[in-house]
């Protein structure tokens, strides 16, 4: 196991900032029916931009641990650039050898209700932008009521996030 310097944990809080800032570009604006109301499933793009994160590491100014937890809140964008909601969350590290893993666990809130997801994201302390990853949908409230499904999220910019939200029933 090498050891993380605390450049990678620099790296990896910035990459969780992306985290959680990441929802992306389609449009909430034309998905104004939910999934719910039309039995079927249906796909958010949105983007989100970082606007607040604090970091709790549990070495400060050491290396990087389990345990060092990131808080975060980003807003997020439909399509034509709309400010449309903003997500708030927590990610956790959960290991810090093979690039290190933390579990996250975010609230995605939209015109109509909240969506709650939650997952482990890998690679976060890989210098470089933040790693894509895959969330489950634990459920939602409002027209997102039982929400299932998975949301998508990659980088598409420094601070910004692609988020695909596939809502299913």
């Amino acid at each position: 196991m090498r050891p993380i310097r605390a450049a990678s944990l620099a790296t990896a809080t910035a990459l969780i900032a992306l985290l959680a800032c990441a929802p992306v570009a389609s449009a909430v604006a034309a998905d104004t029916d939910s999934a719910h109301d039309k039995g079927k499933g249906q796909v958010i793009t949105l983007t989100g931009r970082l606007a607040e994160q604090s970091r709790f590491p549990v070495n400060p100014g050491g290396a990087a641990a389990q345990g060092d937890r990131t808080v975060f809140r980003s807003i997020l964008f439909d399509k034509d650039g709309q400010q449309v909601g903003e997500t708030g969350g927590t990610c956790t590290t959960t290991r810090v050898d093979n690039g290190g893993a933390e579990a996250c666990v975010v609230t995605y809130t939209l015109p109509g209700g909240q969506i709650a997801a939650q997952g482990m994201v890998f690679g976060h302390l890989v210098p470089g932008p933040p790693p894509a990853f895959d969330n489950a949908i634990t459920g939602g409230t409002g027209k997102y009521d039982r929400a299932r499904g998975s949301i998508h999220a990659e980088t598409i910019a420094p601070g910004e996030r692609r988020f695909t939200i596939d809502l299913e029933r």
